[in-house]
């Protein structure tokens, strides 16, 4: 049980984060991009080993494991949805960033994924990503663009996604089993966040 105040206990074999939840509601001004060779490619029913693969080199150090314990079906269903876009940020040829936009509610668009593999962190790439996933939500007919980023994410996250124009309006506290614990990803993964058996 989470107290109002105070300090609440996480039991052992868990982890918590806090989530914040970040939105915007009109295109900010464009922040310059990088001078970099990046392309984005559009990823059409994109297939789930790819994504999977994907999704754990960019999220497993910060202990992405939603997609990678979501049976194939579910994760098919999901990913498939004719409202749903998956995006591929290319460097050099290899598939080295994630965008997934969700327009499923009218007016709205969730950017459900957004990370860039550890060799682009601090290359710019992410700043390049974000332009073009502000790019792309903003030339549809919506009113509001959002996002949520956590405490395990990279400490540099959320001050990223204020820069670039989001807000933050919710935050929540999170707790779920330690996925180092049952082998979904290496022990040793995510050092930021102790283990606690």
């Amino acid at each position: 049980m989470i107290l109002p105040d105070g300090y609440s206990d996480v039991p052992a074999g868990k982890v918590a984060a806090i989530v914040t939840h970040l939105e915007m509601t009109a295109r900010p001004t464009p922040r310059p991009d990088p001078d970099k060779s990046w392309t984005l490619r559009r990823v059409e029913t994109p297939p789930l080993d790819w994504f999977r693969d994907l999704y754990r080199r960019i999220g497993e150090e910060w202990l992405w494991v939603s997609r990678i314990r979501m049976p194939d079906a579910q994760l098919a269903a999901h990913l498939h949805s004719p409202k749903l876009e998956v995006h591929a940020l290319v460097d050099a040829g290899s598939d080295e960033g994630l965008l997934e936009l969700d327009f499923r509610e009218a007016g709205q668009c969730e950017i459900v994924m957004f990370g860039v593999t550890a060799k682009l962190v601090g290359s710019g790439a992410g700043r390049w990503l974000m332009n073009r996933a502000l790019d792309i939500a903003w030339s549809r007919p919506i009113e509001r663009l959002w996002l949520h980023t956590c405490t395990y994410d990279h400490p540099a996250a959320l001050a990223f996604y204020q820069r670039s124009g989001f807000r933050p309006f919710r935050r929540q506290i999170e707790v779920r089993d330690d996925p180092r614990l049952d082998g979904t990803v290496p022990r040793e993964a995510a050092p930021h966040v102790p283990v606690i058996e």
